[in-house]
């Protein structure tokens, strides 16, 4: 069970009390008062103002912290759990990063080529505390995205985990989920890098990505 008093903590890359992470919480919060409609509109800015985006990523400390995510209008799942969490600290809602491996059985082509698998490793969700229980919540893929696929996006309503699309809307498979890291009050960067180099050795020796 995540410690409730570090998952209200701000962090090195959750930090929830950067001056610019608390002035867009509030910001996104204001006019809600209660906890389940504030993670709901925090949930639903990430989901759609930083559209997903796995193919420009640097693998610095610095890149990785929700002070700096949140200047960019895209992301990756991990950026976008991070800034989720964060700003969710910020207005006083528990938050943990969470990480598992995934099978996507829609890969886009580009996708496929890229990561020479369907299967991707250490993808990123939150949990999040409400109503006295831990929730999931994935905010990876936004609306646009999510239509172009063919898929309806994926809705958090505070009250249960939100975790995957399963089918898509012709109810052909769309994700699983494969393996659960646990949860985590801040980034494990290390198991992180170390995880996306062994699954995906060719990236980081063609230089597609740099740490």
């Amino acid at each position: 069970m995540p410690d409730l008093e570090k998952s209200l903590t701000s962090a090195y890359f959750i930090d929830s009390d950067h001056p610019e992470v608390k002035k867009l919480a509030q910001k996104i919060v204001a006019g809600k008062s209660l906890p389940r409609d504030k993670a709901q509109s925090l949930y639903l800015y990430v989901r759609d103002h930083f559209r997903y985006d796995p193919f420009h990523i640097v693998f610095n400390k610095e890149n990785f912290t929700a002070s700096s995510l949140i200047k960019y209008d895209s992301g990756m799942c991990i950026h976008k759990a991070i800034v989720l969490a964060a700003l969710a600290r910020a207005v006083g809602i528990p938050s943990q990063l969470g990480f598992c491996d995934v099978k996507n059985h829609l890969s886009t082509p580009k996708m496929s080529q890229v990561f020479k698998s369907d299967t991707y490793n250490f993808h990123g969700y939150v949990l999040l505390y409400l109503g006295g229980e831990w929730l999931k919540a994935t905010p990876a893929f936004n609306k646009e995205l999510c239509e172009k696929l063919g898929v309806d996006p994926l809705e958090f309503d505070g009250l249960s985990d939100s975790i995957f699309q399963e089918c898509d809307r012709g109810q052909k498979k769309f994700m699983e989920y494969l393996k659960d890291y646990g949860a985590f009050n801040d980034l494990p960067f290390d198991l992180m890098v170390k995880t996306l180099v062994e699954s995906y050795p060719h990236l980081f020796s063609e230089g597609k990505l740099n740490i």
